[in-house]
């Protein structure tokens, strides 16, 4: 049975930085960004490995194997992750419910992937799921961007209960901001 945990082994973190590399926008073809989504953020162990020990972030494993991963950077994580912080920092200037999101208790969620022979047995959900269950006690809402190209991961994400609340420009491209409230 496939089920969400968080990141406890360095053969963990290790499986996710490959799964990342393998779906990186830049190591793959314009037909399977099309067809199968992307990712965007580079995430390389040694990186992974300090992100985890602030916040692990949310897996399914099969077995031994990694079936898929949400990657969790909270505002704690940031010196880590640098290119997170405009994503952050634009966030926070975002309102939601009346008030800046700088005034909420909001996380990123920094990069989901489902392994390709995993897609379409519901993954996302199980993977949002956790973080649900592993982070509500600390935050009450998730947020991340999606590349406008990248449609799947958006519907995938309304699926879910993401909405998109802005859409910006950035040296990258254009991104859809997605929230997640969990107060509702």
């Amino acid at each position: 049975m496939l089920t969400a945990q968080l990141v406890s082994t360095e053969k963990q973190i290790e499986q996710i930085a490959a799964l990342s590399n393998a779906n990186l926008s830049a190591n793959i073809s314009a037909e399977t960004k099309a067809k199968e989504g992307f990712v965007s953020w580079k995430y390389t162990p040694e990186i992974l490995e300090t992100l985890h020990a602030v916040a692990p972030s949310v897996i399914v494993m099969d077995d031994s194997a990694l079936a898929g991963y949400a990657i969790t950077l909270t505002p704690d994580s940031l010196d880590t992750y640098p290119a997170a912080i405009p994503t952050y920092e634009h966030a926070s200037t975002l309102i939601h419910n009346g008030r800046p999101l700088g005034r909420q208790r909001f996380y990123l969620m920094g990069q989901i992937c489902v392994d390709e022979r995993y897609r379409g047995q519901g993954l996302v959900g199980i993977l949002y799921e956790g973080h649900q269950r592993f982070y509500r006690h600390q935050y009450d809402l998730l947020l991340t961007e999606i590349s406008i190209a990248n449609p799947r991961s958006l519907k995938a994400h309304q699926k879910v209960g993401f909405q998109v609340i802005d859409t910006h420009h950035d040296p990258q491209g254009i991104w859809d901001v997605v929230l997640w409230d969990w107060t509702k």
